[in-house]
């Protein structure tokens, strides 16, 4: 095996198992969410509002699956339902203030969770760290 292959492989492992540690990290920083709910509302707020159908595209997830994930989070008072300034047949989702509230939360441990974790790592380090993160993120390659 090459040294190519082989840190290909490392990284692979590396970030599978960061993949499995997210999940875990999510279901203790914001036990109220799945993961993938928590993910939807994040992206309503970010992007002020969306339609379901924009989730759907955006999640690569069928429209049963949103409109269930939808429903939990409007009947948790999370999102609120408005009307489509646009298209008066559509409606936009945005995030209520308990959602709101609940998203800075959640934000606010993830940050001191990964603050924790880079304690000892210098900020050359942690600067790189991110530009190979932005660079890996940006190749959008499966």
């Amino acid at each position: 095996m090459s040294d190519r292959e082989a840190s290909i492989d490392v990284i692979q492992r590396e970030l599978v198992s960061f993949a499995r540690r997210a999940r875990q990290k999510a279901a203790q920083l914001h036990p109220e969410l799945s993961l993938v709910a928590h993910s939807m509302l994040d992206h309503i707020d970010k992007h002020g509002s969306c339609h379901a159908s924009d989730l759907a595209g955006h999640f690569l997830l069928d429209k049963s699956t949103v409109s269930r994930q939808i429903a939990m989070l409007e009947a948790e008072g999370l999102i609120v339902r408005e009307p489509d300034p646009k298209d008066n047949r559509k409606q936009t989702l945005k995030a209520s203030g308990k959602g709101l509230e609940l998203l800075q939360g959640a934000n606010r441990r993830r940050r001191a969770s990964f603050e924790s974790r880079f304690t000892d790592w210098d900020d050359a380090d942690l600067s790189q760290l991110a530009a190979y993160l932005r660079s890996y993120n940006a190749a959008d390659a499966d």
